[in-house]
């Protein structure tokens, strides 16, 4: 029982850290930069299918950034990257899955992209009703990378 108490307290202290998403691989503040990285839909529902949310990042410096990939954390989560004047690139979802990963995209200083991170409630099927969090990594051509995360309450 104390162990289940103990375990309680660590899923619960982790379920209410906000990720620290402007970094790189080596811990150091990355290039790219957003004012959002979390997102909660709360609880949403099985038979109203897919749900959105849009990401805005920006590459404050001086210099070009090339956006090298952006990967999912699971295959019931599809990114695109959408440029200012509404063209898309992608989909992206999880490496491995037969779909892209690799987009070779450049942010002009200065300039913003939106990512646009689709979730599917349905793709793991019943399996999939309750609490689920997801990933979607953007990594750049130097390897610095900026995470983006939503969370849901899927139900039936």
């Amino acid at each position: 029982m104390v162990i289940l108490v103990f375990a309680g307290f660590i899923w619960w202290g982790r379920s209410n850290q906000t990720p620290s998403p402007l970094k790189t691989n080596n811990g150091e503040q990355g290039s790219l930069v957003a004012s959002e990285t979390l997102y909660d839909f709360g609880t949403i529902s099985m038979k109203n299918g897919d749900v959105t949310k849009d990401f805005v990042f920006t590459n404050p410096t001086g210099a070009d950034i090339s956006v090298r990939g952006v990967e999912t954390s699971c295959m019931c989560t599809s990114a695109l990257l959408v440029r200012p004047d509404g063209s898309s690139k992608g989909p992206f979802s999880m490496p491995g899955m037969g779909s892209l990963t690799r987009t070779n995209d450049t942010i002009k200083a200065g300039e913003s992209r939106t990512l646009r991170v689709i979730y599917d409630p349905n793709a793991h099927g019943p399996a999939g009703v309750g609490q689920i969090n997801r990933f979607v990594t953007v990594t750049d051509a130097s390897g610095d990378t900026i995470r983006f995360e939503i969370k849901a309450l899927v139900t039936p």
